[in-house]
């Protein structure tokens, strides 16, 4: 986006200041339960349910006259949406860079998103293509306002205290995931009890995270101000902006090079995330109070895992532990491929293992990327690592599904993810890092 934006906060008092980066922080509060109850925990199995109703009798359904097995629909619709919101992304962006009104871009957002995932209460019979265009809007949506929100770090926070304030916003998203999922539990797990049926259980749980995104985010949208922009800052509009950022990350080919290894594994990453409940219902038989619980248990242990990730890292250096994590994620896929079928016990095994390695990997990656951007260059930097991030993440979602749609076998597309942590780390054994970092013009630390 803007070449420099703001790379330092304007003179607010420490009061106001405060009071904004509280307010940044709930947004995490507002919109983590999305990812959470929505797209890691109900919509896949249920959203593969709803469309297996819907299938002909070889088990395909027809969006648009295009044969697609049913349990790749959802898979599909998470790839298609991300595609979408790599395509918005640099425009809304721009927008936001040229005119300083992030908030209202902001606002319309995570609103688009909250409606769409509410809507999703009306998810029922053979509904499969409402289903997946709620989720494309809803996926696209999360993305760009994440982007957005993002992008107020520099604003809100001096160099020294962006750390605990990102740190703070990243524990609130758990704290909330977790809170509503324990809610999700009761509901679903009493469902008889409310007087519900199954069914009615899960499409409430999706439709209150859309209400609990919209309502919480009053909170950010309150606090957060837009700031004014330079001419200068307002240059480059859209797709042009990410080009020259290229360009001058081309001029440092050790920063592009981590930068590559960390799309491919994170790809990964979140392939897992997104696919791993969907592999428990269908393949292992699990219900979906058990998948509530193992994501709880994902939920809590990412926390002890990034701690303890992270006083390896200051032991080992981050890029031994990061690469220690890659082994691990790799160990625990092939591990997840030989669990037997209706054994929660296993899941939850599974669980606790991309639970202790998930916080780490990812806050230990975005950790070392901040020291191989040049000084003066954090914003736009991070504005194309976001989306750069968000442009690779569609091509884990879309070999699952591939792979399901070739073999039948979840077992298969399970373990076909292996090659992105594979592949990732070769390609991050390969970065010298301190050499990269002296060639971004920082400090070397001792220990990296």
């Amino acid at each position: 986006m803007g070449t420099d934006t703001v790379r330092t906060p304007p003179a607010d008092g420490a009061a106001e200041r405060r009071r904004e980066q509280r307010g940044w922080c709930f947004y995490d509060w507002a919109c983590s339960v999305y990812s959470t109850s929505v797209l890691t925990v109900f919509l896949g199995p249920y959203l593969t349910s709803v469309a297996e109703s819907s299938a002909d009798a070889d088990g395909f359904v027809h969006p648009l006259g295009i044969p697609v097995r049913a349990g790749s629909f959802f898979a599909y619709s998470v790839s298609l949406s991300v595609i979408v919101a790599v395509l918005v992304m640099p425009l809304v962006g721009a927008a936001a860079d040229r005119t300083g009104r992030k908030k209202p871009l902001l606002a319309g957002a995570a609103y688009l998103g909250a409606t769409a995932t509410t809507a999703m209460f009306f998810l029922d019979g053979d509904r499969y293509l409402l289903g997946g265009a709620l989720l494309i809007v809803a996926n696209a949506a999360q993305s760009v306002a994440m982007m957005l929100y993002n992008s107020y770090l520099p604003q809100i926070a001096p160099p020294e205290q962006r750390d605990a304030v990102s740190s703070r916003g990243w524990a609130f998203g758990y704290a909330a995931g977790s809170l509503v999922l324990v809610a999700n539990l009761v509901l679903y797990t009493g469902h008889d009890g409310f007087g519900l049926s199954e069914g009615t259980a899960v499409r409430i749980c999706l439709a209150s995270a859309g209400l609990w995104w919209g309502a919480f985010a009053l909170i950010p949208l309150t606090r957060l101000r837009d700031r004014k922009v330079t001419a200068r800052e307002a240059a480059l509009p859209g797709f042009r902006q990410l080009a020259a950022t290229v360009r001058d990350m081309r001029r440092r080919p050790l920063t592009l090079a981590f930068l590559l290894a960390y799309l491919v594994y994170n790809d990964g990453i979140q392939t897992v995330i997104s696919q791993a409940s969907v592999y428990g219902s269908e393949e292992l038989g699990l219900g979906q109070s058990t998948l509530i619980v193992a994501v709880l248990l994902v939920q809590v242990l990412a926390v002890a895992g990034a701690l303890t990730m992270g006083r390896l890292a200051r032991a080992y250096g981050a890029k031994r532990t990061i690469l220690g994590s890659l082994v691990a994620w790799t160990v625990t896929l092939a591990a997840g491929f030989f669990l037997p079928a209706g054994a929660p016990m296993w899941f939850f095994v599974l669980a606790a293992g991309i639970g202790l390695v998930l916080g780490g990997s990812q806050a230990l990656s975005r950790s070392l990327f901040s020291h191989l951007v040049p000084p003066g260059k954090e914003a736009e930097y991070f504005s194309a690592y976001e989306m750069s991030d968000r442009g690779m993440s569609w091509l884990g979602p879309l070999l699952f599904g591939l792979t399901y749609q070739l073999t039948g076998s979840y077992r298969d597309a399970i373990i076909s993810l292996v090659a992105f942590f594979v592949l990732g780390f070769a390609l991050l054994a390969r970065v010298p890092v301190r050499r990269a970092i002296a060639d971004a013009g920082n400090p070397v630390p001792d220990r990296i």
